[in-house]
């Protein structure tokens, strides 16, 4: 879980430095965007390729490994003197999340007793929102007090400090089912792993085409100062946890309601923030419904794909992170395209509009009603 919460603190710290990154190599908002682009389009091609020819090697080594090129990574981002090295840094933050995220997601059930694993699993996922509730507000008061390269500082050091604790604390786990090429090509043959990789795009391509651009939202459209911004993403993040084990509880009983659900008031945030997001009050609001929403997408994009293949636990994970980090990078892309091109407020509702597709496509697997590993 704090492996999984420097990882996902560190891709998502730029959201809230974007602006200050920017000025400070003078590039444009949607240019600093790269630095949301590059680890989720490498993270999509290393989750299969590296735990494909990772797959005999025990796994607390390669999370060790990956937990060191994240330091790595964060370290370069603070000293970088040019803006294309910190691109590299975050090359390598993309692949650390693939090899990562696609072994560490799955390790429940060989770390807990099985009555154990949901909760667990449940516990892993917690990360997420927590990267969003401390690490992207905490890194933006760092940011501010301190400049941005002294966040990048904190989250190498933090990097370390997880590394020694996987050598501590987390037995040996060798290699014990191998993740092959034949393997996931045939989960696709599965309709609702079809399906899991239509909404997972969806959901993620409205969330991070919006949500990476939300501070240029907040001060442009809100006009919050930097201190108050700080202050609504610490919100956002709180609402976030607790959408994370609201999602969790629901997920595993009713999938089809609770992704579809999420979707549906990730839409109504976003479509309204144009509107109701020019007052403080009604930004805040929606920012609570954003973030509760969204803390339930990865524990059920991540569920949807384990039970469309419930033999295959580690080859479920792969696709999830690819699909989810893959769209991450598309997504971040596509609204620093639109954000600079057109403004905050419309990528917001293009967001809203992407979102509402996805409840449809939901809409549709409850109306065929496969079962879930059906061929």
């Amino acid at each position: 879980m704090l492996g999984i919460f420097s990882i996902v603190t560190t891709e998502i710290l730029p959201i809230g430095l974007l602006t200050s990154i920017g000025s400070s190599f003078t590039i444009s908002d949607g240019m600093a965007g790269l630095m949301m682009t590059m680890p989720g389009f490498l993270a999509a091609i290393s989750a299969p390729l590296v735990t494909i020819a990772t797959a005999r090697i025990d796994r607390r080594l390669m999370l060790c490994v990956f937990m060191a090129l994240l330091a790595l990574a964060n370290l370069l981002a603070a000293v970088a003197p040019d803006y294309w090295l910190v691109l590299v840094s975050r090359v390598m933050v993309g692949v650390t999340i693939g090899g990562f995220w696609s072994i560490g997601a799955g390790l429940a059930e060989r770390l807990v007793p099985a009555e154990s694993v949901g909760r667990a699993t449940a516990v892993i996922f917690s990360a997420v929102p927590l990267g969003s509730v401390l690490g992207v507000p905490a890194g933006t008061l760092i940011g501010d007090v301190a400049g941005w390269r002294m966040a990048f500082v904190v989250m190498g050091a933090l990097s370390v400090g997880v590394l020694i604790m996987l050598l501590m604390v987390v037995p040996p786990l060798p290699s014990v089912r191998a993740t092959r090429p034949d393997v996931l090509r045939g989960m696709f043959r599965s309709v609702s792993t079809r399906f899991a990789l239509v909404l997972t795009f969806l959901i993620v391509l409205a969330h991070f085409g919006t949500y990476t651009y939300v501070t240029p939202f907040l001060e442009k459209v809100t006009h919050a100062s930097a201190p108050l911004i700080t202050v609504l993403l610490l919100v956002y993040g709180a609402a976030g946890i607790a959408g994370n084990f609201l999602g969790g509880a629901m997920v595993a009983r009713r999938p089809r309601l609770t992704f579809g659900l999420a979707a549906g008031l990730i839409a109504t945030a976003t479509l309204l923030l144009p509107v109701l997001g020019r007052g403080k009050i009604g930004a805040a609001a929606l920012l609570i419904i954003w973030g509760v929403a969204y803390g339930a997408v990865p524990v059920s994009s991540q569920t949807w794909f384990a039970k469309a293949a419930p033999g295959s636990p580690e080859a479920a994970s792969v696709l999830f992170t690819a699909s989810f980090q893959a769209t991450i990078s598309f997504g971040a892309l596509a609204g620093g395209v639109v954000v600079d091109r057109t403004s905050p407020s419309a990528v917001m509702t293009l967001g809203g509009i992407t979102a509402i597709l996805m409840v449809m496509a939901v809409l549709v697997h409850f109306a065929r009603r496969p079962t879930w590993a059906e061929s």
